[in-house]
Formats: C-alpha cells, structure tokens, sequence
C-alpha cells in the first residue's frame, strides 16, 4: 500500500426529513482530529478507576468488622457452654466449688459445707444429708482464712467482711460508788468494751476481751453483727495480763445470728514486722463495730498501763478509742495478731495504739477457757473471807521488792481466815487460780460465791530477808453477818482502807514494809 495519504471531503448536509447527513468523501484532505480536552476522558477514567479500588478496599474492612464480631459472638456462646458444663474449681477457704459436666450417669455437686471447729464440716441449717428438715443447731463457721492465697487483690473492706461477724460489743453494768459532799452514793452505771468470738464448746460460746472491760460487772451482755443482745457470764480473769474470757450459752443464740457470726482465726504475732499492715476493729465509743486502719509502729514496746500492768505490746498507728478495748488487731490476712487496750498508754495520746501480743496471750486464753463459768451471787449471799487489807500497787511492790496484790493487814475473828493458815502480812494474789493484783479486784472474785463456799487462795508468804514463798490456803467463805468487824476505821471486811497512794499519806504507806501501819 502506498504511503501516500489520501484525502476526503467532509460533508454535513440536511436531509429531506429533515435530519442530517455527515459523510466523508474520496479525494479530498484529511480533517484534523479533534485535540483532547486539557482534562476530561483521560482524568474521569482514573478517578473512576480510584474510586473502584476504594470501594474494594472498604468492602475488605467491612468483611473483616463482620467476621471478628461474629468470632467473639460464637466465643461467648462456648465460654457460657463451659460454664454450664465443664468443671469449675476454687480454693477460696472452705467455700470451694466443684462442678461436673451434666451427662448421663453424672451427678452435680453441692458446694462444700464451712469446716466445723474439730474439722468436720458442718451440715446446713435444719438440714441433713438426705434433704429432710433437722432440728439440729448449725456449728458456727469460721472466718475464712487468706493466710495460703494471693493478697495482692486483697482490699480493706474484703478483710472487714470476713473478719466483723467474729466482733462483739461487751456492755458492762456496774454500781459505781462516789463521794458528794463527803457524803457516799451509790448508782448504776454502763461501761462498753469489745470482745473476740474465739471458740465454740459443745454449750457455750467462748469471747475473749480485756480483763478491765468486764472488770466489777453486776452483769454483762454482748451484741452480735445483727445487734442481738445475749447475757454473757464470766469464765476467767488475767488480772495480770489484762485478759478474761466470758462466755455465751448457745441456747440463747438464735438460728439467725448463729448463721451470721463467725469464729476468728488467730495469727502469729512473732512473725510481724514494722512496717506490716494493721486493722483494728472494735466497738469505738460505744457506737457499734467500726474499723481503723495503719501500720505496725513498732514491736516488744515495753509501757505500763493505767492499771499499773507492765508488760511489751504491739504498737500501731492505727486509732484504738475507748471502747475499742478487747476488740481485734488484724493484719492483712484477716489474721487475729493482737487484742487492742486503750488503756495501755492512755487516752490522751494521738496515733499511738497498743495491743496484747496474740502469741503472748494465747497460752492464757487456753488457761482462762479451762475455768467454770460463773455469775455473781445476790450480794446477801455473797461470802467473805474476814480480812481487813491494802493494795500493793505496782510501784510500791518495785519500791520495795514485794509481789502485787492484796496484803492482809488484820485477820478477823470468827471469819474463815482465822480458821485457815491465812495470816497477817500474806499478799494475796490469786482466787480460785483467777490472778488479782488489788483489794478491789479481790473483792470482786468473791462476790461470785456464796457464804459456805470453799476456795483456794494464792498467797505469797513473807519469810527472812524480804522473801517470799508461793502457797495455797483453803478457805470457807463466812456470811457477812456473822462476822464482827474491828479496827480499820469502821471498814467492812474485804474492803480497802488505811493509808494508801491515793490519800497522800505515803509516810505511813511506806512505813508498812517495816511492819508500822499506822493502824
């Protein structure tokens, strides 16, 4: 073919119909092609093109949106099919739960009973094994020891829950005597203290606390976490310590409250450091169970109490107010690792509490639980040993080098002690194996027996050199009427009298080491 272009005739003629008619012919030069436009086909094809990508691209997110949500749908569907039929345990305390796979031939278990105190578990409330109703009472849990778990998730308020229904409020009424216008009343009165659920016998249930909160009770009564009130009698006394144990009748502890109390678990007060975590929990004031938190402050602090007791404590920053006495310090475990006293250090001092040692007080308590519970005689009935006496206070016994407690300065004629081998100069320092350390307090261990009653007396007996032997001496209780008073200013026996710190002569006082009362 030659190279030769040819050329064409273009025609636009109108037709007859009036349409047009665009034709080229043979012959004529070639028209020039139209120029592209600056933008249009070439520009609309590519944006076409981008706008095809982002759409394939959206649609690829969109399917991944809808396939991931439908795999976490179908991976809750399976975890709630593993929950309802695959096997679940816990190791939380006693309330582990153990659940098989509901199949043919396979049976579902219940959750596991709380422990009862000699290791067996405990049945539900009114019921047995097989499912009938049962009139038996239900052993009182446990708390829930966190001592072997993970405490790192472990809160304040998890402890609180555990720990307050072993809490009790111990109320104590007594008949306070006083001076007005040099002339003597007497009038009830109400002292409030707390107390920690420690055990429970076959009959009772046992409450440890300070000896000054039951200290003098006419009668004494404990509210529960649900505010049930319970008459309480007295078991044992730790003059020396400042400890006692009282105790509850089971019977008088209704289905309810026996299922909202709790037994507290006691700790190891050797083991702490400065530094550790401390709770407090205590009936504060009188207002009911309340919780203060803070640290070990310090450890073996050697102080003397208000009540003239030097012992070591544990020393924490955590508040301990009146009232909180005989209440629980914790650590972070939940763990009983003190029992708080506000009267060791006194009142007056801000951030500094103090508590018993639980290591310390632990071989007292099992001591104190081993007494007979008691309560006190109608005071017409009470006995009396037919003593005249003085207390030896703390720092007259360092003074002098003599053992505290109750001296025997004169012997009444006609009582019980004139027919034993009491004798004047003894100090008496126990009661029925319940120490005391002042006239007050041996009075008040006689009021819970009557006239006729034999006790047993722990006596230190002066030998040479400012030494003393430890004895027992029985003595039968003589009725009050029957025995004449003498001397010491018109006293009562068993009543405090003669010189003493309190009235200023301490001359004469101090004298009495030498054998001169001033009697």
């Amino acid at each position: 073919m030659s190279d030769e272009r040819m050329d064409y005739e273009y025609h636009n003629d109108t037709t007859e119909a009036g349409g047009t008619d665009r034709y080229y012919s043979w012959g004529q030069p070639e028209p020039p092609r139209p120029a592209a436009p600056a933008s249009g086909g070439v520009t609309r094809a590519r944006s076409s093109k981008n706008k095809r990508r982002l759409g394939a691209v959206l649609a690829v997110i969109l399917v991944f949106i809808l396939g991931a949500g439908a795999g976490v749908y179908m991976s809750g569907r399976t975890a709630t099919a593993d929950l309802s039929g695959a096997e679940v345990t816990g190791n939380r305390g006693t309330g582990r739960v153990e659940t098989q796979k509901a199949g043919s031939g396979e049976e579902k278990s219940e959750p596991s009973k709380p422990e009862s105190p000699d290791g067996g578990a405990s049945s539900g409330a009114g019921e047995t094994d097989s499912g009938t109703v049962s009139t038996a009472k239900k052993t009182i849990s446990r708390v829930e020891d966190l001592a072997d778990e993970d405490l790192s998730d472990t809160t304040v308020a998890d402890v609180a829950e555990r720990v307050m229904p072993s809490i009790v409020s111990v109320y104590n009424k007594y008949t306070e005597q006083g001076l007005f216008f040099g002339r003597s009343y007497t009038q009830e009165a109400e002292a409030a203290g707390s107390g920690i659920i420690i055990e429970e016998t076959e009959d009772e249930l046992l409450i440890v606390t300070n000896n000054h909160v039951v200290e003098g009770a006419d009668s004494l009564s404990v509210q529960f976490i649900d505010e049930e009130n319970c008459e309480a009698s007295l078991k044992g006394t730790d003059a020396s310590s400042d400890l006692a144990v009282i105790a509850v009748a089971l019977s008088s502890l209704s289905d309810d409250t026996r299922e909202k109390i709790a037994i507290a678990e006691l700790g190891d007060s050797d083991s702490l450091r400065i530094g550790d975590h401390a709770i407090a929990i205590g009936n504060a004031l009188g207002y009911g169970q309340s919780l203060t938190v803070g640290y070990v402050s310090a450890l073996n602090r050697e102080m003397t109490s208000e009540n003239g007791i030097t012992g070591t404590f544990i020393q924490t920053d955590a508040a301990i107010n009146p009232g909180n006495s005989g209440g629980a310090l914790l650590n972070s475990a939940g763990q009983v690792i003190g029992i708080n006293s506000n009267k060791i250090g006194g009142s007056s001092i801000e951030g500094m509490g103090f508590a018993i040692p639980i290591s310390k007080a632990i071989p007292i308590i099992e001591e104190l639980k081993q007494q007979e519970s008691r309560t006190k005689v109608a005071e017409e009935e009470q006995g009396i040993i037919g003593i005249h006496g003085i207390t030896v206070t703390s720092d007259v016994a360092s003074a002098y080098g003599l053992p505290v407690g109750a001296y025997v300065e004169e012997i009444i004629e006609g009582s019980g002690a004139a027919n034993s081998d009491l004798a004047e100069g003894d100090i008496i320092t126990g009661v029925n194996g319940q120490t005391i350390t002042s006239m007050e307090e041996l009075s008040n261990q006689l009021s819970y027996y009557a006239a006729g009653t034999e006790i047993t007396l722990t006596v230190q007996h002066p030998l040479e050199g400012n030494e003393y032997e430890e004895k027992e001496i029985k003595v039968t209780l003589s009725k009050k009427s029957d025995v004449q008073t003498s001397g010491g200013y018109g006293r009562q026996p068993e009543q405090q009298g003669g010189p003493s710190e309190d009235n200023g002569d301490f001359d004469n006082f101090f004298g009495f080491p030498f054998g001169s009362f001033g009697f």
